[in-house]
């Protein structure tokens, strides 16, 4: 990939850029873009941009970021240009601290997967229409959490992988709860055809940035290499982390749920809805424990 041209086109010259994303792991799949990281200071959206037939997903970074999940994303940045040096000191800073923030990505996770049990509950006792998204958050919430508190960088397409690879621990005992209520035992193609149609209405309504043609993408291959409980998870995380870019106005935006019963593949059931609730919270409060030894 000619990563001068694209630098040239989308004019960063003058920032430094890293390379990054699971398309630099040994583990990535056909359908994996480039991310391209670029330190401007800027906080705008990502951009999708496609060079020579691949997906390339700009991001725009800061030096003075405290995030743990963000740090973390930029933990295997491949220099691309750093005339300054102040790349290869933000990361050799973030390298010293890497065990310190998959604990820290680790605890936010299960206290958001908290968060969003607790407005599962909220939701059903006030007939709220979004209570099976909720849901659906929490147990994905919990995923990053298992995956952190294992050292795991985050991935949407390669996270249940991931999981299904963690050896036997007390930690990842509770992978049975997502698999319990994350809904993957309810995978068929004609289902996953469905999810995507409306997955990517939504990440268009959301995100607006072209992300649709990598959803596509990525579901063209899960399909193709029948790895469908793959393709159902990555859909639902995709789902779940632009949910939660509008959790603040979903008062104002009740019409979203139809497009969201059909992409969460979501269950009007609240009494198991409140089962499902009640073992993701178990889950988060042992874990919660065991990161306070």
């Amino acid at each position: 990939m000619d990563l001068k041209k694209i630098i040239e086109e989308q004019k960063m010259s003058d920032f430094p850029i890293g390379l990054g994303g699971c398309r630099l792991s040994e583990n990535h799949f056909d359908s994996c873009g480039f991310d391209m990281v670029v330190f401007d200071g800027k906080s705008d959206s990502d951009k999708i941009i496609q060079f020579n037939n691949e997906f390339v997903l700009i991001h725009h970074a800061t030096f003075s970021e405290t995030q743990s999940k963000k740090l973390l994303q930029y933990d295997n940045l491949q220099i691309v240009q750093d005339d300054s040096w102040d790349l290869r000191m933000f990361l050799s800073k973030i390298k010293e601290k890497r065990n310190s923030l998959f604990t820290d990505l680790a605890k936010n996770s299960l206290i958001e997967s908290l968060f969003c049990c607790q407005k599962t509950r909220d939701a059903i006792d006030t007939s709220d229409v979004f209570a099976s998204c909720w849901q659906k958050c929490a147990s994905y919430y919990l995923a990053d959490a298992i995956l952190s508190l294992n050292h795991q960088r985050l991935s949407p397409s390669h996270n249940l992988d991931l999981l299904r690879k963690l050896e036997k621990s007390l930690i990842n005992e509770n992978i049975s709860v997502i698999e319990q209520t994350v809904g993957i035992q309810r995978t068929t193609p004609v289902l996953l055809k469905r999810m995507l149609k409306s997955t990517i209405g939504f990440s268009d309504l959301i995100e607006q940035n072209n992300n649709s043609k990598t959803i596509q993408q990525k579901y063209d291959f899960f399909v193709k290499n029948s790895m469908l409980s793959d393709c159902y998870f990555y859909l639902g995380y995709v789902n779940k982390e632009n949910f939660v870019k509008i959790k603040n106005t979903l008062n104002r935006q009740q019409d979203l749920f139809h497009i969201l019963k059909i992409a969460f593949d979501i269950d009007a059931d609240s009494n198991l809805l409140l089962q499902q609730a009640a073992l993701i919270q178990k889950s988060c409060n042992d874990l919660l424990v065991l990161l306070r030894k």
